[in-house]
């Protein structure tokens, strides 16, 4: 546990070096991220050594992507998910038709239920059954751990983004950061906070590599995982010229690339 605090805290002092390059020195944010990717390659070469491998032996973090929840705790998450989806909405709803505002009729408000409730019960009934190809020797059922984790993060920053005044400062500046400058909002402050944010979740995902990997070498981190970081936002419709997109579009954007690697991989094609 103190290892991964460790780490988160690494990630968050990396987010605050680079923003301030970049809010209070002035260099463009590509240059600045590229370089420290670059850089904090040969720091993990230079500790690690070329061809060493450091073995995770904590059966917490190898647990996060190797064990599965049990089946009625997944059935259980799924219950509570949809229940307060459904609660949220509703109560966005009716407070928005007593405001006299727009608000989302009754019936698309229950398709919505409805759709949402099939979608997750096919998953969380395909994940509940038996997986493995040799029960006798392991079995292999349950929502994997991870599932819940991405969603807790999804979850608290996306009411970060829409529910807070932080998240508007953060399309603000992401739209036209002159403009938001101007209105009076503290640029650097957010941009600072940004990097932060997006350096400490780069170290829950390689927490999360590591928990995969059960280990971690000097290529931990590269080949493609750049290419997929990008891409996953990209495709999940987040503009790169800021102000527009949500963190679940990075999540679907992730879950399109995965499904394309692994079914190539599964077909045998490169």
């Amino acid at each position: 546990l103190i290892g991964v605090v460790l780490c988160l805290a690494t990630g968050a002092f990396i987010g605050l070096v680079i923003g301030l390059l970049v809010a209070r020195v002035g260099i463009p944010s590509f240059v600045v991220t590229l370089a420290a990717f670059l850089g904090l390659q040969g720091i993990l070469l230079q500790i690690i050594g070329e061809g060493g491998t450091i073995r995770i032996s904590s059966d917490t973090v190898l647990a996060i992507m190797a064990k599965n929840l049990p089946v009625w705790l997944g059935w259980t998450l799924f219950v509570v998910i949809v229940l307060a989806y459904a609660g949220v909405t509703f109560r966005q709803m009716t407070t928005r038709r007593k405001r006299g505002l727009v608000a989302t009729s009754t019936t698309v408000w229950l398709v919505k239920i409805v759709s949402m409730a099939l979608l997750l019960g096919i998953c969380t009934f395909y994940l509940s059954g038996e997986r493995s190809r040799n029960p006798a020797l392991a079995s292999i059922k349950g929502i994997p751990i991870v599932i819940p984790v991405v969603l807790v993060l999804l979850v608290l920053f996306t009411l970060l983004l829409n529910r807070t005044l932080f998240g508007r400062h953060v399309y603000a500046v992401g739209g036209n950061a002159e403009a938001a400058r101007r209105a009076g909002i503290n640029v650097a402050r957010v941009k600072i906070s940004c990097f932060m944010m997006c350096s400490t979740l780069a170290a829950v995902g390689g927490v999360l590599l590591a928990s995969r990997t059960n280990s971690v070498n000097p290529q931990t981190g590269g080949s493609d995982t750049l290419l997929f970081a990008v891409g996953a936002a990209v495709i999940g419709g987040t503009s790169l010229f800021g102000g527009r997109g949500r963190v679940l579009d990075g999540i679907l954007g992730a879950i399109v690339i995965t499904v394309i690697v692994n079914g190539m991989t599964l077909q045998g094609q490169p």
